[in-house]
């Protein structure tokens, strides 16, 4: 094999390889292509997958094997010219045949993107807002509260009419122009009026209403409307109510606290609950610190990167999402149908966020390498051992995963830039 490697004219982070594969590796290629699909030639006088191969040849032309002789051989080969050449890929590469021929020296160009240079700027003495978040009692008594409302009781009302914060238990129907639209109609459906579950205005016009009580309601749906047949459209919702129920919140106190918490009494509560808020308000101010951090070190860094690191980036945005949705009962193109977008306009929504993710992590990877940041075996295998206890996992197996002890020790070293981010930085 032959490669010969130059930069593309005028693009950057670009280069062509012009790959040269000896004649007998095609021909073998070719060989290996005709034994596997050997049973899908049909030729007279010959038991289906029986032909030899010059009988083949003759009947369908040499160049049927052509094709995928190509891909038998091309992968390999491409892959080693990447290699022995320190080149770092991060596009799928654009291929051209050059020459293809049973005989003869297979030639093709394989045009991709290189990792671009990042120019580091100043990464060491920048300054970044000291966050801190306190407690206070109204924090602690909101907390309770949350925990009062988990616990409410709905209790029924039968002499007054629906308030803001009852459950009501109603039937509904919508119409527009007079015709009753998909996924417009539910019976014995319970909505707690001031949720915000429905559109504006629907939940407002059933207060007052009273027990058993009808009425025609009037809603326009929003412009941005996920249903696009819906969207900007005004529409009639004919409703009966069926039930009110209001809360009953506990009160707060010594009892409240033995029946939803370990705790006797509601002041050793209060000070678990405080506990555990200062443990999030520390973990909430670091990360916005480092998150900080992170971002001026990245404006201080000139990139120019490749359109295909932006779409690899695009593509894991997509599969996690579609990850999402499939624990939702959907995929993608149910999501992207039901928010009224395609899959190019989901991309472009996400460029922006894909564009930042990419230089962040060539930014974190050029720190590393200048601050020489590592990690050791002992703090690698401490993270696999947590690991493998969160998870009731053997440890010695998931030692031996070499992808996982590979994505820990990178996990690692990327933490361990962004301390060494903070912990040299200006805090002002």
């Amino acid at each position: 094999m032959k490669v010969k490697v130059e930069n593309v004219e005028n693009k950057a982070n670009e280069v062509k390889l012009e790959i040269t594969v000896e004649a007998e590796k095609f021909d073998e290629a070719i060989q290996t292509v005709y034994k596997k699909n050997a049973k899908y030639f049909n030729i007279p006088g010959f038991r289906k997958g029986k032909a030899p191969f010059k009988m083949v040849e003759k009947a369908y032309g040499i160049q049927i094997f052509y094709e995928d002789a190509f891909n038998e051989v091309a992968g390999e080969v491409y892959g080693k010219a990447l290699e022995d050449n320190k080149i770092e890929a991060v596009s799928k590469p654009e291929i051209d045949i050059v020459q293809i021929e049973s005989g003869k020296d297979l030639i093709f160009t394989a045009v991709v993107q290189t990792k671009p240079e990042v120019n580091l700027g100043k990464y060491k003495g920048i300054e970044i807002k000291k966050v801190e978040y306190n407690v206070s009692d109204e924090d602690i008594n909101h907390e309770l509260s949350h925990i009062a409302e988990h616990n409410a009781r709905l209790i029924t009302v039968e002499d007054r009419p629906v308030e803001k914060g009852d459950t009501t238990i109603i039937d509904f129907e919508g119409f527009v122009d007079g015709v009753a639209f998909e996924g417009g109609k539910a019976e014995n459906y319970e909505l707690e009026i001031g949720s915000g579950r429905f559109i504006p205005g629907f939940e407002d016009q059933i207060i007052g209403m009273k027990i058993d009580e009808e009425k025609d309601i009037k809603v326009t749906f929003p412009e941005d409307y996920p249903s696009k047949n819906l969207a900007g459209k005004e529409a009639t919702f004919k409703i009966k109510l069926h039930e009110i129920k209001k809360k009953e919140l506990p009160e707060i106190n010594d009892e409240f606290a033995k029946d939803a918490s370990e705790f006797d009494t509601l002041e050793d509560w209060k000070k678990s609950i405080k506990e555990k808020l200062e443990k999030d308000n520390i973990s909430k101010a670091k990360f916005e610190m480092e998150d900080a951090a992170i971002e001026e070190v990245c404006k201080n860094t000139k990139i120019d990167i490749p359109s295909g690191m932006i779409e690899t980036a695009l593509d894991n945005i997509e599969q996690d999402m579609e990850s999402r949705m499939q624990y939702q009962g959907m995929n993608l193109e149910q999501y992207l149908k039901i928010i009224g977008k395609t899959r190019q306009e989901f991309r472009d929504d996400y460029k922006e966020q894909a564009e930042k993710q990419v230089k962040t992590n060539l930014v974190l990877e050029a720190i590393m390498k200048d601050a020489k940041i590592e990690v050791t075996e002992e703090e690698i295998g401490a993270k696999i051992k947590e690991m493998a206890e969160m998870y009731g996992q053997n440890e010695e197996t998931v030692k031996e995963n070499a992808q996982l002890r590979n994505y820990v020790e990178s996990n690692l070293k990327t933490e361990k830039t962004i301390h060494y981010i903070v912990d040299n930085a200006k805090i002002k």
